[in-house]
């Protein structure tokens, strides 16, 4: 801007001399008018430009301003909330707390001391308005009512049925004031969450029972299996064999088999199923024409065939034991195991149900998947508890002749529960 102004300055100051110059001087270093109004178009031109690039400087260094300003303000409202505490939450009786920080996002966690079960919310977190999420939790000493205190299933015993649910009638606990403030010469009550203002009484709070407004067996019900009301919230307990699962909704079934928490005999195989355990025998058959072998826990082999003895070569070569857990009322058709010949000897290989010993032969299918594959499905949903058996068999021939079969024993153990 400031050679522009001198620019101009220099061309006025040419002018001034021009016009001013004596009569009987030469002239040779004066422009004429039009070379001066060209260089003052000239001027006026850059002018032009100079200002229309000062103007987008001056609002690209107004947007740069603006987003520092907005990062000046986040960066301080970041440091804000994140200075921004909740009071320390109190300790239930009975109980032990981690966590240490109170911070906005931060998170703390309630466990109960052994003999006692937590009632309310396990984790609470610190809101942006410094206050903690969910109600105050408890501990209450076990009784029969409590998940943990169902008796554990063992094949040797059926598991008792689940406790009854708790009374209806709402116990003291689940009544309490209301708060009430006047305004505009009118009141307004409200209630803490989970309760609901009394009937015609506002100045009291009833407690809503959840388990009654989303029961068992309908879309976006509370638990999988039981729901618990207690005052102002509810939990959810699981049968035996199942533990609660980290959302506090589901059951996840304990594997009493890989934890050793199971009472079979080192002569039995134990097979975990949903909600419990099963401890199976495994013993090769007896037959007239062929005898066999016990090779692995699951698996029998038969023994050479005499020379000629057309019976014992129609025997199987091996029988296997494949155990198969499934929770009730499963989707279907659904695969449950595939049977494959290691190599193949003749030219022809057949799978299917063997005709004896199928349990619930009509739920099963046997297909084709590959050249030495086969599949057994699921043709049909099977409620529980329910014990199912399928034999399937391979058969491998050459030129129709029998070279070998084998038998696979499937057991299907059907939980009474379907998660």
């Amino acid at each position: 801007m400031r050679m522009m102004m001198k620019m101009m300055k220099v061309v006025g100051v040419l002018a001034l001399i021009c016009v001013h110059q004596p009569p009987g001087s030469s002239g040779q270093g004066c422009p004429s008018n039009q070379e001066l109004q060209t260089s003052l178009r000239q001027v006026e031109k850059m002018l032009a430009t100079h200002e229309v690039l000062y103007q987008k400087s001056l609002r690209s260094l107004r947007k740069k301003l603006s987003v520092l300003y907005n990062s000046t303000a986040a960066l301080a409202s970041t440091k804000t909330s994140k200075n921004a505490s909740c009071p320390r939450p109190e300790l239930p009786a009975h109980s032990k707390r981690l966590g240490r920080v109170f911070s906005v996002g931060h998170e703390v966690h309630f466990l109960c001391k052994s003999g006692y079960e937590l009632i309310g919310p396990q984790t609470r977190v610190c809101l942006q308005s410094r206050k903690w999420s969910g109600q105050k939790p408890m501990c209450r000493p076990l009784n029969s009512s409590s998940s943990s205190s169902l008796p554990s299933f063992s094949p040797r015993s059926p598991p008792a049925p689940p406790p009854p649910p708790p009374p209806s009638t709402p116990p003291l606990a689940a009544v309490r004031p209301s708060h009430c403030t006047q305004s505009l010469g009118s009141t307004r009550c409200s209630c803490e969450g989970g309760f609901t203002i009394s009937g015609r009484d506002n100045s009291m709070c009833t407690d809503l029972d959840e388990c009654e407004l989303f029961p068992l067996g309908r879309p976006g019900r509370l638990c999988a299996f039981r729901c618990v009301n207690t005052p102002g919230s509810f939990h959810c307990v699981c049968p035996a064999g199942y533990n609660l699962a980290d959302d506090a909704h589901s059951c996840k079934d304990v594997d009493e088999c890989e934890s050793r928490r199971h009472n079979c005999s080192q002569a039995e195989v134990c097979v975990n199923t949903y909600g419990g355990f099963q401890c199976e025998t495994v013993d090769c058959p007896r037959s007239a024409n062929a005898t066999y072998v016990k090779t692995s826990p699951v698996r029998c082999d038969k023994n050479p065939c005499v020379v000629g003895d057309a019976a014992c070569s129609q025997e199987p070569n091996s029988i296997s034991f494949h155990f198969l857990s499934l929770v009730s009322n499963m989707s279907a058709p659904r695969v449950l195991f595939r049977v494959s010949a290691a190599r193949l000897l003749g030219d022809t290989l057949r799978f299917g149900l063997a005709g004896d010993g199928s349990q619930g032969k009509g739920s099963f299918s046997v297909q084709r998947s590959g050249r030495q594959t086969g599949t057994l499905l699921l043709t049909t949903p099977v409620a529980g508890p329910a014990r199912l058996q399928a034999d399937v068999e391979m058969t491998e021939t050459e030129r129709q002749v029998l070279l070998g079969r084998y038998l696979t024993k499937v057991v299907l153990l059907v939980s009474q529960y379907d998660f």
